[in-house]
């Protein structure tokens, strides 16, 4: 089982006000996690320059001009109270669009089984026409869009386990039957979306949402009743997994209670699925994780799970 891993140092000089906890150390913990031997099998790989015309895959044009223009020369500048941006920003951004869309072209040409992109900023919260919640464009939509353009896919799964709900996700696919968006997350938080009534035009959005101190086996519950039935139903030909690493319980912004063990645990349900369904592809983009232990173990947890096939 060939898993990549894409990673660029750009994603480091993404810089964010001080205090801030989408940080450069969240990559930092993350890569001293993945120096140990076990891990050596990983393919590391570069991610690649970006082409700005893709982020219209999932944006308006009127979007991207604006936050390319909000780019500042040097400091930083603010797009809301919790989103910023730094003179590199505009190329971690690019980059991280540019490795999502290659690791999809990696497990549809048999480069790769699955891959995991360590990247920042993060994407789930931006919607077509507004960045949020510290993301600019949606790695996870323009993905799905980029598969279905390049390799013809007609059904896209993305589940997202990230404990803040993926508003921008569900925005940009609420009416499009060919993509199911699957979210567990905590309510009430941050957005404030997510659910279960809200279900999309074409009934095609699931939402899972969970109780502040709900734990593993409150997440696992709902991932067996409300969304892995439903990836199952739809067959798609991609997995996509906004994989947020918050609701560990060690994190700071939330208060779900998840283990390493739960994410190994999801990781292998949807690695089930793919290998009936998708020959295997399944492509994960980091979303959030802010307590540096748990995100650097857990991640670790998930590419276990992804190299195990």
């Amino acid at each position: 089982m060939v898993t990549r891993l894409y990673h660029h140092d750009v994603f480091l000089e993404h810089m964010t006000a001080p205090g801030h906890p989408e940080r450069p150390d969240r990559l930092k913990a993350i890569a001293e996690a993945l120096e140990g031997d076990e891990f050596g099998d990983l393919e590391r790989v570069k991610a690649p320059e970006g082409d700005e015309a893709m982020l219209e895959l999932a944006h308006s044009p009127a979007h991207v001009a604006a936050i390319r223009r909000a780019i500042p020369e040097e400091g930083l500048a603010q797009v809301d109270p919790d989103t910023w941006m730094s003179p590199r920003s505009w190329e971690a951004a690019l980059r991280g669009v540019a490795a999502s869309a290659d690791a999809v072209d990696s497990v549809f040409t048999g480069k790769a089984h699955n891959a995991f992109v360590a990247c920042r900023p993060p994407g789930h919260h931006a919607e077509s026409r507004k960045a949020m919640g510290f993301c600019l464009f949606n790695n996870a939509a323009i993905a799905a869009r980029h598969a279905q353009r390049a390799h013809g896919v007609e059904r896209v799964a993305i589940i997202d386990w990230d404990v803040h709900h993926g508003n921008g996700t569900q925005e940009i696919f609420w009416d499009d039957a060919s993509v199911l968006y699957c979210s567990t997350h905590q309510l009430p938080l941050y957005p404030g979306t997510g659910t279960v009534n809200e279900t999309g035009a074409k009934g095609n959005i699931v939402n899972a949402p969970l109780s502040p101190g709900a734990d593993g086996r409150v997440f696992r519950e709902a991932m067996d009743n409300a969304l892995l039935p439903r990836v199952e139903e739809f067959r798609p030909d991609l997995i996509i997994i906004s994989a947020g690493f918050d609701a560990h319980y060690r994190d700071p912004l939330a208060e779900l209670r998840l283990q390493e063990d739960d994410f190994s645990w999801a990781t292998g349900k949807l690695m089930d699925i793919a290998g009936r369904w998708c020959d295997y592809r399944v492509v994960s983009l980091l979303e959030g994780g802010y307590d540096l232990q748990g995100l650097a173990s857990s991640v670790s947890a998930h590419l276990r799970r992804l190299m195990k096939g």
